[in-house]
Formats: C-alpha cells, sequence, structure tokens
C-alpha cells in the first residue's frame, strides 16, 4: 500500500494462506466445490452437446422458432427474485443439485457447440443413418468424436464458471455449512478482514502487533488460491481452446 514494489516483496509472508488455511471448514467446501465442477462439467456437456446436435438438424420441425426462443433467453431474464422463487418450488433451495441442475445448459455454449457441428461434413451423419444407427448413436459414435476441440473449450468455460462462482451459495443454501463451497467460505473470510479493518480499535491492534493480514492481502490470497487449480488444468487444454472457439470464423 506504501508503493515501490514491482516484483521482490519487502517481506516474505505467508500469514494470509495460513489464516485462510486455519479455517475449519475449508476442506469440506473444497470437497463442495470439487464435486459441483465435476458434476457439473459433465451434466452441462452433456445436456448442450445433445441440444446442440438436434438444433443443427436442418430437418427439426419449428427448429427457427426454438432457436428464437433459445436466443431471446440470452438477452432477457426473469431477475434474481423469480429465480429464487423457481428454485424454492423446485426444491433446489438448500439442495446440492442448485449447483448442478441450473447451470446444465447455457445457451451460448450450445450456440458454439451448433455452429460446429454444422461445421462437420453431413454425410457422415447420413450414413451412420443410413446403416440404422439411431441419433443418440450418430452422436456418440461420429459426432462427439470428432469434436475433441470445441468439447474440450466448453468443458473448460463450465469448469472454470463452476469453479469460481460464489453467489449462488449465498443465496440459495441460506449459509449451510454443509453445501459451502471453497469460493463461498474464501468470500466469506475477506468479509470478516474487511469488517475487522473498519473498526479502529482493531485496526491499532492490528498495526502494533505488525500484522500484515489487510483485507487487500487476503483478497489476493484468495485470488491465488482460486486460480492455480485453473492453471495447472489449462495447458492440457489448451491445444484445443483457439480451434473450439474460432470454429466457423473462417469458410474455406
Amino acid at each position: 500500500m506504501r508503493g515501490g514494489i514491482y516484483f521482490w516483496p519487502r517481506k516474505f509472508s505467508i500469514e494470509a494462506y495460513v489464516a485462510i488455511f486455519n479455517e475449519s471448514s475449508l476442506m469440506h467446501a473444497t470437497y463442495i466445490s470439487i464435486a459441483r465442477t465435476v458434476l457439473g462439467t459433465i451434466l452441462g456437456l452433456v445436456c448442450s452437446a445433445i441440444l446442440a446436435y438436434l438444433l443443427s438438424n436442418r430437418e427439426l420441425i419449428f427448429r427457427r422458432g426454438i432457436l428464437f426462443f433459445f436466443i431471446f433467453t440470452m438477452y432477457f431474464s426473469g431477475g434474481l427474485i423469480p429465480e429464487f422463487m423457481l428454485f424454492k418450488s423446485l426444491h433446489l433451495y438448500n439442495n446440492f443439485l442448485v449447483y448442478i441442475v441450473p447451470g446444465a445448459i447455457h445457451i451460448w455454449n450450445v450456440m458454439v457447440m451448433r455452429q460446429f457441428f454444422e461445421e462437420l461434413p453431413a454425410s457422415l451423419a447420413e450414413s451412420a443413418r443410413i446403416d440404422g444407427a439411431s441419433e443418440l448413436r450418430t452422436l456418440r459414435s461420429i459426432i462427439l468424436p470428432m469434436s475433441k476441440p470445441v468439447l474440450a473449450t466448453i468443458a473448460l468455460m463450465i469448469g472454470v464458471q463452476q469453479w469460481t462462482t460464489w453467489f449462488d451459495t449465498y443465496m440459495f443454501t441460506s449459509g449451510s455449512s454443509d453445501l459451502a463451497t471453497l469460493q463461498g467460505v474464501l468470500v466469506k473470510i475477506l468479509m470478516e478482514t474487511q469488517i475487522q479493518s473498519m473498526d479502529p480499535a482493531q485496526a491499532a491492534r492490528l498495526e502494533q502487533s505488525g500484522t500484515i493480514l489487510t483485507p487487500e492481502v487476503i483478497k489476493m490470497a484468495t485470488i491465488t488460491i482460486t486460480t492455480v487449480p485453473i492453471v495447472m488444468i489449462y495447458p492440457f487444454l489448451q491445444r484445443y481452446f483457439v480451434d473450439g472457439l474460432t470454429v466457423g470464423a473462417v469458410k474455406g
């Protein structure tokens, strides 16, 4: 905060990480975050692939109307209160499935996969149908094996979104420790640190003790903790990432 730091810190310290990892609920919250990320990514890929394959079929009845319906939801939503009421009526409130089910379909992901499927040779799917393959068999055996770039790209996007989200923990779990995610616990620690720093007496005690656990330090530590897993996974998917995002950008 005094400035003058460009690369090397004035004093090396891991006090922020010690304070975070001393939180008793951190390990359980980490398991919840890993579970929601893995299950949410798998379900999101399956649902998005099936829907994208259906929308890529030009013989689908009312295809244009269905596309308009889905695209409309990308720009307009009911808002937070109707969403809360909907989840509660579906018995998703204080339920682990609230992390999984609502995120099973993201229309932007579906549109990216649909565009990729449309770029594949139509003769492959037609040959499979002539041989008696069902639509699901065609998708599983023909389309998906040829769609690794877009699948890896969408999987990374869904995984990052599931791993970094914390707002739904506060909105739909009523602060239940059994359903708290890692990001929710980290945000809780950050908020508690900010509240303590606003107390003049507490701030004076921290200054006298020479501690460096300011809200800014805790914030940087939480960002590092949540970013490291993504940084470790990204290199394995990097070769697919550009191809998956730029599909359809160049015709030829």
